[in-house]
């Protein structure tokens, strides 16, 4: 059977007069789109403007729900109640649902940003408390997290389909989770390693990591490249343009999972 795989990025995360990354160069090379929902970035027109951009290029849109923080840019964790992570889960959901409703499209699926994606990996009550959450909205949206995480188990147990997740621009650490932003090397920027790192983690199911050890990812349905770094765009188009060549199909992941 063909490989096959989606390219998921980080979009509309601009607020105001303040711009991050470059969604118009980058949104052909990619095949879904998590969408800034205002809790760490966005704000309605930007959120407006990133669902028009994805129907324009048949891109699949998700949700990219975070904890409220602007100034942090949702990469600080937050101490949040279960009924506050629910809540919180579903009014940010909710905003992408109407905008996608809008718009005429269908909402494919919903990614946690930042601290609360990492924190859900571990913790059993976040990751209850989004899915849930995302259980009470739309009992077909698609859960996008690393394979053997809380959240992927318990989205799973919970119904909802997963997308297992490959960070292609990020280090990883021996134990499969990715190494700080704070620690040098952390990003990967360079577009040659990136493809060889995905077409690996694509056909073979590992990745190196930072020691030299190969880390065990089984399959791998989707790929997340950052849109906030410099070489976002020329990343995402090498990257799709790469993984075609060495027959792997690229698609929204809804098609094939």
């Amino acid at each position: 059977m063909k490989n096959q795989v989606d390219i998921n990025c980080d979009m509309g995360e601009s607020y105001g007069d303040f711009k991050v990354g470059n969604d118009i160069k980058i949104m052909p090379h990619i095949t879904s789109a998590n969408i800034a929902c205002g809790f760490h970035a966005g704000d309605p027109l930007t959120i407006a403007r990133t669902v028009a951009l994805a129907k324009k290029h048949r891109v699949a849109v998700g949700a990219h729900p975070a904890y409220p923080d602007i100034m942090g840019f949702g990469r600080r964790t937050m101490q949040l109640t279960y009924e506050e992570a629910k809540n919180y889960i579903i009014y940010q959901v909710g905003a992408l649902q109407g905008f996608a409703k809008a718009f005429g499209v269908s909402l494919q699926h919903v990614k946690p940003h930042g601290a609360m994606y990492n924190d859900a990996l571990k913790n059993r009550e976040l990751s209850s408390a989004i899915t849930e959450a995302i259980l009470a909205l739309d009992t077909g949206l698609i859960v996008f997290a690393p394979p053997k995480s809380a959240l992927a188990n318990t989205a799973r147990d919970a119904g909802l389909r997963v997308a297992y997740e490959f960070f292609a621009d990020r280090a990883y650490n021996p134990d499969g989770s990715l190494v700080s932003r704070k620690a040098a090397g952390a990003i990967i920027e360079e577009p040659e390693k990136v493809v060889e790192r995905t077409v690996k983690a694509v056909k073979e199911g590992v990745v190196e990591a930072v020691d030299g050890s190969l880390v065990e990812l089984g399959i791998v349905h989707t790929v997340c490249i950052h849109g906030d770094i410099p070489t976002a765009s020329k990343l995402a188009k090498t990257l799709k343009r790469s993984l075609e060549k060495a027959s792997i199909e690229v698609k929204p992941v809804s098609q094939f999972i």
